[in-house]
């Protein structure tokens, strides 16, 4: 999540978010990773919500055809044709963006694997 959280700072997460609100986007959070029982995590933001069709062009996100502007984020050049989320997913992906897309961690939740909000 650098250049927005530094490694090796710790932060709040607030499990309780999304019992009381719906997640948004711009929302940092905490996923756990598969098969690792919870005790490695995903640090994410969330960029698509359910119903949205998500694209990059020229490392500019598409949210339902129109640009979405990400002041947090590294520089990129990434392409992605448009991919719709389905009722219960959310695109999520981290603000350092200078790695080839290919080999960045961005990926598509549901709902119930967004554990925590991250608090600054």
């Amino acid at each position: 999540m650098e250049p927005t959280i530094a490694d090796g700072t710790f932060h709040m997460g607030n499990r309780l978010a999304y019992r009381l609100s719906e997640p948004k986007r711009g929302d940092i959070v905490v996923i756990p990773m598969l098969g690792t029982k919870g005790q490695r995590s995903y640090l994410k933001r969330i960029l698509g919500l359910p119903g949205e069709t998500i694209a990059f062009e020229s490392g500019d996100i598409l949210i339902n055809g129109i640009f979405y502007p990400e002041p947090y984020r590294t520089e990129s050049d990434w392409n992605k044709s448009p991919f719709l989320l389905k009722e219960d997913e959310y695109y999520v992906v981290g603000d350092n963006r200078s790695v080839p897309i290919e080999r960045h961690k961005q990926f598509v939740t549901p709902r119930k694997r967004l554990q925590s909000k991250i608090l600054f």
